[in-house]
């Protein structure tokens, strides 16, 4: 391993070691993501609340009954999470025309956004349908990411945000999984653990009690950055158009939010639309 401590030269010149990390300098994210909007969402959300975890809630807009939240409570029960598509009326998209997949994105992008006052740009694939026909067709419908049924039971970050893997469904190795990633310490890397599901699971199962110890054993640490979907997007595209200079001794950031490395084991905050020594 080397010691990023140590002083290296190129040509004579001081060469930094410079990592992208994310907000305060962390180097670990969690983020959560809960389908249909059922009534349970309430109780989901107030947990989540109470520990300081986030959420992205996929709904359907087209599907309305007494067993789904009211459209009226979106606005004040997502607050701080993200709400974001499931297509309007829940088909499998697979089988659908492209013309089809793409009205039923767009109108429940155009539902969600009306009721919501901001922009949705987030997609849970329902009941995990998807190819390469629909990955193509999102970025035309202003889907900046998308969520599959397929766990990776590892926290690497994925290659591609429209086929965003998650590391597990919260029936499989929760726990486990969250004890593991609450002891990765090394720097080396960025971390990811995405947790997926539907909150009436928990109902049905009889186990609201495992998302809780969950919740107790993750919530409120230091170095874990605690986003929703959108968030991790949103800052990791800031991080790819930082313009570092030839000699990395400094940055410019040219999108609005900050952007934190790691230079040298130092944290650096570099604000949006300045240029940052490093």
């Amino acid at each position: 391993m080397v010691d990023a401590s140590v002083t290296r030269e190129v040509n004579g010149r001081p060469m930094p070691v410079i990592y992208t990390c994310f907000p305060e300098g962390k180097h670990k994210v969690l983020t959560c993501s809960y389908d249909d909007g059922k009534l349970e969402d309430r109780q989901l959300v107030a947990m989540f609340n109470e520990y300081g975890l986030k959420g992205t809630f996929n709904v359907n807009s087209g599907l309305i009954d007494e067993e789904r939240i009211p459209v009226s409570e979106y606005k004040e029960l997502y607050k701080g999470h993200e709400i974001a598509c499931h297509t309007a009326l829940h088909p499998t998209i697979a089988r659908c025309a492209s013309e089809h997949i793409v009205q039923e994105v767009i109108e429940d992008r155009r539902a969600l956004e009306k009721i919501m006052g901001t922009t949705v740009r987030g997609l849970a694939y329902p009941n995990g349908s998807v190819d390469q026909r629909i990955v193509d067709l999102l970025p035309a419908c202003g889907i900046r990411h998308a969520r599959t049924v397929s766990s990776t039971l590892g926290f690497a970050m994925p290659d591609n945000f429209l086929l965003w893997n998650p590391t597990c469904h919260h029936n499989r190795d929760l726990l486990g999984l969250g004890a593991q990633f609450k002891d990765m310490h090394k720097t080396q890397y960025l971390y990811m653990m995405y947790v997926w599901g539907h909150s009436y699971e928990f109902t049905r199962d009889n186990n609201w009690d495992k998302m809780e110890d969950f919740c107790k054993l993750i919530g409120g640490l230091d170095d874990i950055w605690y986003a929703t979907n959108i968030e991790i997007v949103d800052y990791m595209e800031a991080a790819s158009r930082m313009q570092f200079s030839a000699s990395g001794d400094f940055v410019y950031n040219p999108s609005a939010q900050s952007v934190w490395l790691e230079v040298d084991k130092r944290k650096v905050e570099c604000p949006g639309g300045k240029i940052t020594e490093l």
